[in-house]
Order: C-alpha cells, then structure tokens, then sequence
C-alpha cells in the first residue's frame, strides 16, 4: 500500500472548486489548508490544493495520479 500526493491548480473560478469536489469523491483527502496567490503575469488569482490518497499500488513515478 502506498500513499500518493497531488496538488490541485487552478485560476480562482468554480472550475477550482470542481477539481477538489471530483478528487475528493474520487476518494481523495484534503492534505493541510488551500492557498491562493496572485499570478502578476495572468493578472489573475490561483488557488492550489494539496491532496493524497492510500492506493493497493507501488507507487512509481510513471503513475498518472490522477487515474488513481
């Protein structure tokens, strides 16, 4: 058994919010508190979330985490 890390990037839209909601139902757990930051070169704001999840798997770096 393996733990697996990703995180979640986004602009500051709904669409941040879906990314979280379908890990999350993807059996995904949140890992700490969400960020978000201004990205000067956009001029839009970014969210970011870190999440995990246990996996029956070795863990490799050739992995697609998100089909985990």
């Amino acid at each position: 058994m393996s733990r697996i890390y990703r995180l979640l990037t986004e602009d500051d839209t709904s669409a941040f919010c879906h990314k979280v909601s379908a890990a999350l139902a993807g059996g995904w757990q949140l890992h700490g508190s969400p960020s978000i930051s201004f990205d000067a070169g956009r001029g839009v704001m970014r969210c970011a979330q870190a999440v995990t999840k246990e996996i029956e798997a070795e863990y490799h770096p050739e992995m697609k985490l998100g089909q985990q």
